[in-house]
């Protein structure tokens, strides 16, 4: 069974940096990729995927050239660089392992088998 659990979450003034951690334990199956999922309210969206293979990365519009994804060399920990945050990007923050195959897009959360407990950002103005 796999366990994610996120930290490094927190305050921060808009224009600010954050950076998120995702540990990857108990694992028998390495997923196929990682994403980062955030709600601020409505419906969860997809922030970024890392392919952790490849460390191929995809990144939805809202985000791109402001956060970055990326995995450590044992691959057992992803991380969310955020840089340039807003007030918009507030939210709890999940990561997620896609460990069986799936046909849909990354953005999906039918695609993923294991969710973390979140962690709260909150970017103010």
């Amino acid at each position: 069974q796999v366990h994610l659990a996120e930290s490094g979450g927190g305050s921060v003034q808009a224009g600010g940096s954050l950076r998120l951690s995702c540990a990857r334990s108990g694992h028998t199956y390495t997923p196929n990729y990682v994403a980062w999922f955030r709600q601020g309210g409505k419906e969860r969206e997809g922030v970024a995927v890392i392919y952790i293979s490849n460390s191929k990365t995809i990144y939805a519009d809202s985000v791109k050239g402001r956060f970055t994804i990326s995995q450590d060399d044992a691959k057992n920990t992803v991380f969310l660089h955020m840089n340039s945050l807003k007030p918009e990007d507030s939210g709890v923050y999940y990561c997620a392992a896609a460990i069986l195959h799936f046909d849909g897009s990354w953005a999906s959360e039918k695609a993923y088998n294991a969710w973390g407990q979140g962690t709260q950002v909150t970017v103010s103005s």
